[in-house]
C-alpha cells in the first residue's frame, strides 16, 4: 500500500486536501469524486453515472428494430377475468 501524507489546506470557508497528480491519474478522477465515510475512514471514489449513454444506445436499437420484445405476451384467465384499465 502506497502511503502519501499531505497537508489540510484552507479554501475560503472550507479546508481541503490536495492530491497529487498521480493519484489523481491513478484512480482515474475527473472533476468530481464521490466521498463515502466507511469505518472512520474517508473513500475517495470516482463519480460512475451507470445510465451515462443508455439514451444514444435506446435510439440505436429503435433504429435497428432491436427495441421489439423477444417473448409474446401470454394472457392468464386473471387478465381476462379481473384485470380492468
Amino acid at each position: 500500500m502506497n502511503i502519501v501524507h499531505t497537508q489540510i489546506v484552507k479554501i475560503g470557508n472550507s479546508r481541503g486536501v490536495r492530491l497529487p497528480k498521480l493519484l489523481i491519474e491513478q484512480m482515474g478522477f475527473n472533476n468530481e469524486v464521490e466521498i463515502v465515510i466507511q469505518s472512520r475512514q474517508l473513500v475517495l471514489r470516482p463519480v460512475t453515472l451507470p445510465r451515462r449513454g443508455w439514451d444514444e444506445q435506446f435510439r440505436a436499437m429503435a433504429k435497428h428494430g432491436d427495441d421489439k420484445l423477444i417473448d409474446e405476451s401470454v394472457s392468464t384467465q386473471w387478465d381476462r377475468s379481473e384485470w380492468n384499465w
